[in-house]
């Protein structure tokens, strides 16, 4: 019997067809639409890549050069559209290289999809090669995982993952799938998955505690609002900015909101956090009402939780019913999607302007300037700055482009200094903090975005831990800029050593390759600016450039970032040197 003839009968509407696991798993990903995946074989998957081979001009596989990296790489793709990323791997060391960028996905919320191969079912527990138990070991960093080990159950197994990954609050989920499964022929039907019995991704809203919010609101004398992540996932910033500006509230953003209104909007007050602006930190603990939107109380923004806002009455509009109360105490909770929540709590809102509050942020923001910003943007010391190489590609790029930063000084940097007109502009690793994971995550939101300019920020020990993409970008020949920021130094280290160890810098110099050969050895086009004028003709270089290109800027060996919270400090003691 030919194993590709469709059988007569239909159910449900569809028609089932006789076909391998492995041809079903590639049948399910485009069914859930999915055009890249990013990933690396090995034997426990081959079955699959031989199909993803069949089905090439249908659906693009990304070999990227370490399974990590594609999981970054699908990172970087979710986060600036929006969909789900796809990573593949072998079973064994390929499985356990994708935990790091999966524990990232899970903490930043970002729907991702696991795929990995397992030694076939009868050798499962007997340490057969390259077995290892990658179910239990993701179980803590995934929303959702599962093993298959019949070519039946593929289908559900895939249709389930993609639903739960991409739902209410997104993030990671694997499914693990044995050789055997793949090879196993069995009668295909896909049905995209609609619901899971007790998970309620959305918990429905209750007008009663969006009156309560309201009337907080409108009562307040002092509001402020903190906005995360949840209002771009959840689609809302047009509510959220129609929210702010007819409550006329001061609003602060966690790096991972970043965008969500623009930068320059008159009401966004800046980061808070460690290394976030000095007027909403401060102020913080002086608002009357503090309004959390889509944020999580994170220990980076929150500081010391014992004097976190005591003096507030706090309002959260989250969608996971597990971050309520969880790290700060609220008084009202308004669980649900951040679009309908902000849609529904707009008309009660009272129209107010807050103009002696509003002086409070502007009269600290003159403090940081002269203390901080300016010496930053405007050094008159022979070193470049950080701030001056972001404050440059703000200038040529119009603060439309898509920053892709790594974890470090130069992360904080990025997030302070770069203009974010759009939404979904930065994109950098948040909760877990994975230094390597710029490089990576910029090539997949390149690839997802290909009509933006995306630039990749790094420091010099970030970089050298996904180095070996810039393999990806020269196969792949995809035109995403690359940035590193080189103080010959694991820098955010070196400064909590200066500051807090006597300058004692264990272990944080760094001897540093060629980076730009390195480049070139890619085919990459590369350049190295060591002087403040070389930098404006370097970075315009670098935009005008059609494919990749490589930029090393060598900055001041010894620069600090503040503001900055000591651990365990509260928000208000925030230094400015």
């Amino acid at each position: 019997m030919d194993t590709k003839t469709i059988k007569k009968e239909a159910i449900n509407t569809q028609t089932t067809e006789r076909i391998s696991g492995s041809e079903a798993v590639v049948r399910c990903l485009l069914e859930e639409g999915v055009k890249v995946l990013y990933g690396y074989p090995g034997g426990a998957i081959m079955p699959v890549y031989d199909e993803l081979y069949k089905f090439q001009d249908k659906i693009h596989h990304v070999l990227a050069r370490h399974e990590q990296g594609a999981t970054h790489a699908a990172q970087g793709y979710a986060r600036i559209s929006g969909e789900v990323g796809v990573a593949i791997a072998t079973s064994g060391p390929g499985a356990t290289n994708l935990i790091t960028g999966i524990a990232d996905a899970q903490i930043d919320s970002t729907p991702m999809v696991c795929i990995t191969g397992q030694v076939s079912s009868h050798l499962l527990g007997s340490d057969a090669f390259q077995e290892t138990d990658i179910v239990g070991i993701s179980t803590p960093v995934t929303k959702w995982n599962c093993q298959v080990t019949k070519a039946s159950q593929i289908p559900e197994a895939m249709a389930k993952a993609f639903y739960i990954a991409k739902s209410g609050r997104p993030g990671p989920v694997l499914v693990d799938i044995t050789k055997d499964a793949q090879f196993e022929e069995f009668d295909f039907k896909y049905e995209k998955c609609k619901g899971v019995r007790s998970y309620n991704p959305i918990p429905k809203l209750d007008p009663t505690s969006v009156a309560a919010a309201a009337k907080l609101i409108n009562a307040a004398k002092k509001p402020m609002i903190v906005w995360g992540q949840g209002v771009s996932l959840g689609q809302a910033e047009a509510q959220f900015k129609a929210v702010v500006e007819k409550a006329g509230i001061p609003s602060a953003w966690t790096i991972l909101g970043a965008g969500a209104i623009p930068t320059s909007h008159p009401l966004n007050i800046g980061m808070v956090g460690m290394h976030g602006n000095y007027a909403p930190n401060v102020l913080t603990n002086d608002c009357d009402v503090l309004i959390a939107i889509g944020m999580r109380f994170d220990d980076r923004v929150t500081g010391s939780l014992s004097t976190y806002a005591k003096q507030a009455k706090v309002i959260h509009f989250e969608i996971d019913p597990a971050e309520i109360d969880k790290n700060v105490k609220t008084d009202v909770a308004v669980l649900g999607d951040a679009k309908e929540s902000l849609a529904a709590l707009l008309p009660l809102l009272e129209e107010k302007t807050h103009p002696e509050w509003h002086q409070k942020f502007k009269d600290l923001y003159a403090i940081e300037y002269e203390k901080v910003i300016k010496d930053d943007l405007h050094p008159t010391k022979e070193g470049l700055t950080m701030a001056e190489v972001l404050k440059e590609i703000n200038i040529q790029t119009k603060g439309d482009a898509a920053i892709v930063s790594d974890v470090g000084q130069h992360q904080m940097i990025a997030c302070r200094y770069a203009n974010f007109n759009k939404t979904r502009s930065n994109i950098t690793s948040g909760g877990l903090g994975t230094m390597g994971f710029g490089l990576p995550a910029a090539i997949g939101a390149k690839m997802a975005a290909p009509d933006r300019e995306v630039i990749s920020i790094s420091g010099d020990g970030g970089y050298q831990m996904t180095i070996q993409e810039l393999g990806t970008i020269f196969q792949q020949k995809v035109p995403v800029k690359i940035v590193v920021l080189n103080n010959e130094f694991l820098g955010m280290v070196r400064q909590w050593q200066q500051l807090f160890f006597e300058k004692r810098y264990a272990s944080t110099e760094m001897t540093n390759p060629d980076f730009v050969a390195i480049a070139k050895g890619y085919s990459i086009e590369a350049q190295k600016v060591t002087k403040r004028e070389e930098l404006k003709d370097a970075v315009a270089k670098m935009i005008n450039t059609d494919g990749p290109y490589f930029l090393e800027v060598c900055v001041e060996k010894e620069g600090n970032v503040f503001p900055m919270i000591p651990t365990g400090a509260s928000v208000s003691e925030v230094r400015l040197e």
